[in-house]
């Protein structure tokens, strides 16, 4: 049967608004990640390790997936979740107590951070490297701008620390973390 007059626009006034509803925007506000100086390392961080004295221990090494670094003499290392001064000391230790060396002095630093991806309405999606402080529309603009179909006043953006994974809204000018997922939403006409 088919619905005429009041009941049947107010039937289209519904469908209407909810179809128009702006993608993603039942999403909380995603909390800001943690300070610059409080870098903690994660899988898929880069760092150089320099063992002073000692030029064939010193290189860069990645954070395997499981967490570790594997070096010379030291074997594997836990480094997820640690800043670079604690690994620098943990591998320090670990060099003492197998023997390798006396008094190591060990220093560490994050050489390439997790890349970013980025999804959706941009004109180039993909994989991008992180910078320090690096902003959502930083983001954007390396991946080529917003389409003309984009929703430009929140992404929706995944971050995992440590186990926890987080998923909320951002806005433009938000800062990211290493690993951030972001999502451009499209408008729906």
């Amino acid at each position: 049967m088919l619905c005429k007059g009041p009941v049947a626009l107010a039937i289209l006034a519904v469908c209407l608004l909810t179809r128009c509803a702006p993608a993603g925007s039942d999403l909380p506000p995603l909390p800001p990640p943690a300070e610059t100086g409080t870098y903690h390392l994660g899988p898929g961080d880069r760092v150089r390790v320099i063992v002073y004295g000692d030029k064939e221990l010193s290189d860069i090494f990645a954070i395997g997936d499981d967490g570790l670094i594997s070096l010379p003499l030291a074997g594997d290392v836990a480094a997820s979740g640690l800043t670079a001064d604690t690994l620098g000391r943990r591998i320090a230790a670990q060099l003492s107590a197998n023997g390798m060396m006396q008094n190591p002095s060990v220093a560490v630093e994050v050489a390439a951070y997790r890349p970013i991806f980025i999804l959706g309405e941009v004109a180039r999606p993909g994989q991008y490297p992180y910078e320090p402080d690096m902003t959502v529309i930083a983001a954007v603009s390396l991946a080529g701008g917003y389409t003309y179909r984009a929703v430009k006043r929140y992404e929706a953006v995944v971050r995992t620390t440590g186990r926890t994974t987080q998923k909320g809204l951002t806005q433009p000018e938000d800062r990211l973390a290493p690993g951030d997922v972001i999502t451009i939403f499209d408008r729906v006409y």
